[in-house]
């Protein structure tokens, strides 16, 4: 593999699609293997007032940052609020699930090795 090249995506390239898993979340590809990322993806996702993403697990880890509003992330048997500023780390195998209980629509960046994110619904 070559070395990359330096990339710059304007964030009106960022194209947003609705997640199958759940209703209510949308992800946008901000940096992949696609635009020669050699190593993890940056994805960016918003989780509307109400939604709920039901509880999965994935084949990769995940690392998130969250930039708005407040929700609630289940991780294995405990529940936590988060918000804007806090971070995440979500081992492979992890089950967890979203909820947005409130009037703002929260959104995290969600940083993943490349490899097979393979999503397994538990419910």
């Amino acid at each position: 593999m070559s070395d990359p090249e330096p990339l710059i995506r304007d964030s009106d390239e960022i194209e947003y699609e609705s997640v199958d898993a759940a209703d209510g979340l949308t992800k946008g590809v901000l940096i992949a293997d696609e635009h020669g990322a050699p190593n993890f993806a940056i994805r960016r996702f918003t989780l509307e007032a109400g939604a709920e993403v039901p509880k999965h697990t994935n084949e990769v880890e995940h690392e998130q940052y969250v930039l708005a509003g407040k929700y609630v992330v289940g991780l294995e048997d405990e529940e936590y609020e988060v918000s804007a500023g806090d971070s995440l780390l979500i081992p492979a195998g992890t089950v967890h699930w979203y909820r947005n209980e409130g009037d703002e629509d929260g959104a995290f960046i969600c940083a993943v090795p490349h490899g097979d994110d393979e999503i397994e619904l538990l419910e």
